[in-house]
């Protein structure tokens, strides 16, 4: 029975989807990045809607997010190619000061890189040379890192008329000098500073309007989308994306509508969800504007909507008049959505022709694992093609648009392993658009969860949200009993990069990846597509075949999607370092699915620059010592440390990790010195580490409810270090069978 439970942990920490994160170990915390000078921009071009709508015309810059207006994600670059690509060495790198998570695409535009790191710290730098220009720190209080369910990142910047846009975590859109870095303006997003809002997606800007949405609803917040004027500030319009208390007035007429799609309950107060974290993309051939929108609040329907109905406009398509904000069509991927199968992956834009006729199109791979292919003209749906693994529905009917659900997937009664899980079959991690080749380069997981209903759902039929934890309506506090009780059936997770036919569901070629949880991905008309995996390799595909043609070891897991570009003559090729976000707590995975590299060797957030030639190297990596200290175990009960166990999953898991073992940039609380224990009860309930990310929790937990989680956290550092040492038999899971 031991011998099943200790692969039963392993299995635990290999498969569990999670997210989450906060920055509790000052230890681990790298020093602050300083400039090492202050300069003026040189000569910065002026980046505007033309200049972004003739990208083509210079195809050295990356001016927006996704290169260009459309998104694509493909450069027409050739210098770099399959023939020469052997000889791409490193140019330079910078380390970025943070070993949390990098998830920003740099804008790159006359020389000048533009990007973000964590925290929402921005930076200015020469591209080709990797010296400072200015960089920016919004100084975000670090306890709202408990508000951010994953992770501290920031994933970019938007360059646009002389100014720099970023969204701070805390929720604040700010507006800079692009030559200065100074602080032009800046304004607080958050309609409810009650509620855990924050921002980790990139602004997009465009017809004199920067946009921006927000995160936060597995904490229970309503999402919206706000245009502001990008000279000002000023609020132009504001979409609402789910209906809030239908007894006062509606914001907007779409929220009536939809206010008739929400049925029974009362999902305002629980939040109603909806953010759009990720995705907004301008359309200038339709002047609108493409929301990507998230998940409901809490996950499962029965909770938020018990009286049935799609819940608009949850893991939605919605486009809107870009100038006012009013809604011209929308499609919703998910109806009713029942598993964090959010709607704002990328979304790219391309002209091809489907069925004969030549359409502008819009597409998709969001979480829930269908690829769509949409008219943005009107919403009509054109294709539908699974791309991952599905088990939550059979398959989209075309005639109505709406997926099949199959009812043998329903968790409602008895708990199922779905695939996709949370961590979705596509998440953020950017794909590329291959339009002449018709194809899209695409990160793919198979990562199955385990789906069933909340314990205080199940015993009374009742549900109350809980401000200082997630709000999600499925078990949680008993998430390691429930794995347990059901690994027979758990399915293998797996990670793939495909190139992938969006109109024919075809894979021309698949790369099977050790670890699900890689990094984004950039086309090349070079014949290139470059990804950044978890074993910490930055790779180059021959596009036509998928064949291996390059690699380079960075020794630390990536998410951020690489880019290209071109100055004086030489082409580059950029990507930032350091993993963690939506799969935080990945941990040390069962055979075959390889430790992480930032597991083995700590989770380095650098800038690395490469070229044909280049011959700079990094520093040599040491191995992440992670050895477990003797602990001293109170004489409590089973019974206490079990209560401890479903506190921790509450309140501490999403951050720490599951069975207390971290995923490498977070405290890993097994390995906590003596004096760290001595204090630990201050740390949780006074907030003594809020600087550092690790904010109080003296308004959810009371210090019996401390003592608790920490007899818990002892047992199990207590069980990994005598399973280490081999010792079998002092290991005791007695709290879990």
């Amino acid at each position: 029975m031991r011998a099943f439970i200790l692969a039963v942990i392993a299995i635990l920490v290999a498969v569990l989807i999670y997210f989450f994160t906060m920055d509790t170990d000052p230890q681990q915390a790298q020093p602050t990045i300083e400039p090492e000078t202050t300069q003026v921009v040189p000569t910065i071009g002026l980046i505007d809607d033309a200049r972004i709508n003739n990208a083509a015309s210079e195809p050295g810059n990356w001016l927006a997010h996704g290169r260009t207006y459309e998104e694509l994600r493909f450069s027409p670059l050739t210098q770099i190619n399959r023939e020469n690509v052997a000889e791409l060495g490193l140019a330079w790198y910078r380390d970025m000061g943070t070993n949390r998570a990098q998830e920003a695409t740099p804008i790159v535009v006359d020389g000048i890189m533009f990007f973000t790191s964590a925290w929402s710290r921005v930076f200015a730098i020469k591209a080709t040379t990797g010296e400072i220009v200015w960089t920016y720190d919004p100084k975000v209080p670090g306890e709202v890192g408990r508000r951010a369910c994953c992770d501290v990142v920031n994933r970019g910047v938007a360059v646009y008329k002389g100014r720099v846009y970023v969204g701070s975590l805390d929720g604040r859109l700010i507006a800079l000098d692009a030559a200065t870095g100074s602080l032009v303006w800046e304004v607080n997003t958050i309609i409810d500073p009650e509620r855990f809002y924050t921002i980790t997606g990139a602004p997009r800007a465009a017809g004199g309007k920067v946009f921006i949405g927000n995160g936060g609803a597995e904490f229970g917040v309503r999402g919206y989308v706000t245009a502001y004027d990008a000279e000002t500030g000023d609020q132009i319009w504001r979409f609402y994306t789910v209906p809030g208390d239908p007894s006062l007035p509606f914001e907007h007429p779409e929220m009536e509508m939809a206010a008739k799609t929400w049925k029974g309950g009362e999902w305002w107060e629980i939040g109603g969800g909806g953010t759009v974290w990720n995705s907004i993309v301008y359309d200038p051939d339709f002047n609108q504007v493409y929301l990507g929108v998230g998940n409901g609040s809490p996950w499962t329907r029965v909770i938020r909507s018990p009286g049935g109905g799609d819940n608009l406009f949850l893991s939605s398509i919605v486009a809107l008049d870009a100038d006012t904000g009013s809604m011209n069509w929308y499609y919703q991927t998910t109806p009713g959505d029942n598993w964090d199968y959010t709607a704002v992956q990328d979304m790219a834009l391309a002209e091809m022709e489907v069925d004969g006729k030549m359409r502008k199109v819009l597409l998709q791979a969001p979480k829930n694992g269908f690829f769509y292919v949409i008219d943005r003209s009107d919403g009509e749906l054109l294709r539908a093609h699974p791309f991952a693994t599905v088990t939550w529905a059979t398959h989209v009917d075309m005639e109505t648009g709406r997926p099949v659900e199959n009812p043998e997937m329903d968790y409602l009664e008895k708990e199922k392993w779905v695939l996709p899980g949370p961590l979705g079959a596509h998440n953020w991690q950017a794909m590329s658009v291959d339009v002449e080749a018709g194809l899209v380069y695409l990160p793919v997981q198979d990562n199955p969860f385990i789906y069933g209903m909340a314990e205080e759902w199940k015993k009374t039929g009742l549900y109350k949200r809980n401000p200082g934890s997630m709000n999600l309506g499925i078990a949680f506090g008993t998430l390691v009993q429930i794995f347990v009780n059901n690994i027979s059936t758990q399915p293998t997770p797996k990670g793939y990069l495909k190139a992938f036919d969006p109109l024919t569901g075809e894979e021309r070629w698949v790369v099977e990846i050790p670890h699900y949880w890689n990094g984004g991905v950039l086309g090349t008309a070079g014949g290139l597509v470059f990804q950044g995996d978890a074993l910490g390799i930055l790779s180059a595909y021959d596009k036509e075949t998928g064949e291996v043609l390059w690699q380079f070891n960075t020794y630390t897991s990536m998410l951020a999607p690489p880019i290209t570009f071109q100055i004086d003559g030489v082409q580059y090729v950029s990507i930032l370092t350091g993993t963690g976000g939506g799969d935080l707590f990945s941990g040390a995975p069962l055979d075959p699915v390889p430790n992480p590299a930032s597991l083995t060797y700590g989770n380095y957030g650098r800038m690395l620059v490469f070229k044909l030639g280049g011959t700079e190297t990094l520093p040599a990596p040491t191995i992440v010592d992670d050895t477990i200290p003797e602990q001293v175990l109170a004489d409590v009960s089973d019974e206490e440390v079990a209560r401890g166990e479903v506190l921790f999953n509450t309140y501490c898991v999403l951050c720490h990790g599951l069975v207390v073992r971290s995923g490498g940039s977070i405290k890993d609380l097994r390995r906590m010195s003596d004096e760290v224990h001595a204090s630990f009860a201050q740390i949780v309930l006074e907030g003594t580490l809020s600087a550092n990310g690790m904010a109080a929790f003296d308004d959810s937990l009371t210090i019996e409810d401390v003592e608790r989680i920490h007899h818990y956290v002892r047992a199990r550092a207590h069980e990994d270090r005598e399973l280490a040492l081999g010792n079998q038999e002092g290991a005791r899971f007695t709290w879990l069978q």
